[in-house]
């Protein structure tokens, strides 16, 4: 290790932040984080999915073959050291919502992409969805139990004296020489995982974000076998108490602010009684702003002036995938000048970064 990092100070605890502090922890970095208790960030109202295709060509995802298995072993890691399960291998069951969409997957079916497979065996599913144009299998993929693993996480450091529970007060912050000093803290670097707040910090609001919401029911539906994801123009997927589900996967670009919408909860409610043939009841409705990128790419790395400034966050939509990968980079970075990933480096945004002025 190198010793000359004596002590990290890193913001916010939502899946970044919370990767970032555990690799700090397993390689005997001192650190404290900084986070204020709020019930609707993305971390807290995300489904935990993993999902190795995306989007309307049924693509792999960017690195996929690097980022799933480092975070499933992530995950199993932090799951055994907290004494808890905080990943479930599954498979989708993903049925075409229309012709085109099927097209699409028997296009990439047939040039033998990874992941996918038609279903062999559509009976099981017949008492429970309508469907009209058969069913894909997308496997493995994951759900993640962060409504277990970031309160467990929350409590350990708690416990270890490391969570200073308060938002940040930026007046507190003075960075001199080469040291970070944060009320009665000194550290020599200080690391924001502050996702959609990025957006608005002095330090590194001139980054490319594009903040996206997400909305969500959750449903209670007892019938509904309990094992795998289901996909058409929502995904729903089982919560860790059984009969309870979420049901989700907006991206809305245009918004207000970050509350649950009437709009969202009617249309998708509509969706579901469409597509279930089982029963359910809404038993809540969450919504959050996702700290995304124009580029799709996270930012991670250190600020071009203030050097002991750095920053992990813009995951987007797969934060529960990309997060364990990169906050592991950013920690060999610290420790070991072990060089990041240049797509994700905010050393390509160095030009419009010498401009901050906080």
């Amino acid at each position: 290790m190198d010793h000359s990092i004596q002590k990290v100070i890193i913001i916010g605890q939502g899946i970044s932040g919370t990767f970032l502090s555990w690799f700090c922890h397993q390689a005997g970095v001192d650190f404290i984080l900084i986070d204020e208790a709020v019930p609707n960030t993305p971390s807290k109202v995300a489904a935990g999915i993993i999902n190795p295709v995306t989007g309307r060509r049924v693509v792999k995802v960017w690195l996929d073959d690097v980022i799933i298995p480092f975070a499933e072993n992530a995950y199993n890691a932090m799951g055994a050291f907290l004494n808890l399960p905080a990943i479930t291998r599954t498979a989708i069951i993903d049925f075409f919502p229309n012709p085109f969409m099927k097209e699409s997957f028997l296009r990439r079916l047939a040039q033998k992409e990874d992941y996918i497979s038609l279903l062999e065996n559509e009976a099981p599913y017949t008492n429970y969805f309508n469907y009209e144009f058969g069913i894909g299998l997308i496997e493995p993929a994951y759900i993640v139990h962060l409504q277990q693993l970031l309160p467990a996480w929350r409590a350990f450091l708690k416990q270890q004296h490391r969570l200073l529970e308060e938002p940040l007060d930026f007046g507190q912050l003075r960075v001199e020489g080469g040291s970070v000093h944060y009320k009665d803290h000194t550290a020599d670097k200080l690391l924001f995982c502050d996702g959609a707040a990025g957006a608005a910090n002095p330090y590194f609001s001139l980054l490319p974000f594009a903040l996206n919401k997400g909305e969500a029911l959750i449903i209670e539906a007892p019938e509904l076998p309990h094992g795998h994801l289901y996909k058409k123009s929502m995904l729903l997927a089982p919560m860790a108490e059984p009969g309870i589900f979420w049901a989700g996967t907006n991206n809305i670009w245009d918004f207000e602010n970050d509350n649950p919408t009437t709009d969202f909860r009617y249309s998708t409610e509509q969706t579901l009684n469409q597509w279930l043939k089982v029963p359910f009841k809404i038993h809540d409705h969450k919504a959050s702003v996702r700290p995304a990128t124009v580029e799709r790419r996270p930012f991670a790395g250190f600020h071009p002036l203030y050097t002991n400034i750095g920053i992990l966050n813009g995951m987007g939509t797969k934060g529960c995938s990309l997060a364990p990968y990169f906050a592991h980079q950013l920690v060999e970075h610290l420790l070991h000048q072990q060089p990041l990933l240049p797509e994700a480096d905010i050393a390509r945004f160095s030009r419009i970064l010498s401009r901050s002025n906080p």
